[in-house]
């Protein structure tokens, strides 16, 4: 069961309180068999053909793309949010979110409805929120795409990927370990329909479902 967004949590209810939702097991029970399935694709490029991931702990370069999300990765997050971080983590992400907001609604194009014209973003890198020292704070609920995502170029240029005026070439992205991870993806995306949902409509930047699940005020409708 897809929960009803409008019925989610206060944001002040937080800790081991907090009951493990259906569409967090499912989605736990999807991102155990991306994990297997990337794994498994990660070494046999490395054993047949030599090739070599060179993601590790601590680059977060790719943090820095926009993240698209479905409600139910929404959720999974969220519910592992107020259960695992503090009340002060939970309001410092609440700042990081709202100044992605601002950087977002602050490019060529778009609305400014969020931001209130004050927030200096000159120094913003616009990584995704959830990133705390370059580490994930939600590493064992992170979203399909960000656990399907392996490069073998240097880190170099998944930051300049970010950079409209670098001259660094392109990521190499292992594609073949993107592929691996496609079926439960589309697993997903059946639950999702089948709870009565457009898959599509489901989609938005990690950061703004994070914004609506969590109940923040400058939020966007979904």
């Amino acid at each position: 069961m897809i929960e009803n967004s409008t019925c989610r949590l206060s944001p002040k209810e937080f800790g081991g309180g907090v009951p493990i939702a259906s569409a967090e097991s499912f989605a736990n029970g999807v991102y155990s068999s991306v994990d297997a399935a990337t794994a498994c694709e990660l070494a046999r490029l490395r054993n047949e053909d030599g090739v070599v991931s060179s993601c590790g702990s601590g680059c977060c370069h790719c943090c820095r793309y926009h993240i698209l999300t479905n409600i139910v990765e929404a959720q999974t997050l969220v519910q592992y949010i107020k259960r695992e971080l503090s009340a002060g983590q939970i309001d410092a992400l609440r700042l990081r979110t709202k100044q992605w907001h601002e950087w977002d609604n602050s490019r060529p194009g778009r609305p400014s409805g969020v931001t209130d014209g004050q927030a200096d973003l000159s120094a913003y890198e616009h990584c995704c929120p959830l990133v705390v020292d370059g580490v994930c704070c939600v590493y064992p609920v992170r979203p399909v795409v960000c656990r399907a995502h392996f490069v073998s170029s240097h880190p170099r240029s998944c930051w300049a990927a970010n950079d409209p005026e670098s001259r660094e070439d392109a990521p190499v992205v292992l594609k073949s370990v993107v592929a691996a991870a496609g079926p439960f993806s589309l697993v997903m995306r059946d639950h999702i329909e089948e709870a009565g949902m457009d898959f599509t409509r489901s989609l938005m930047l990690l950061p703004q479902w994070l914004a609506v699940e969590m109940g923040w005020d400058f939020a966007i409708s979904p």
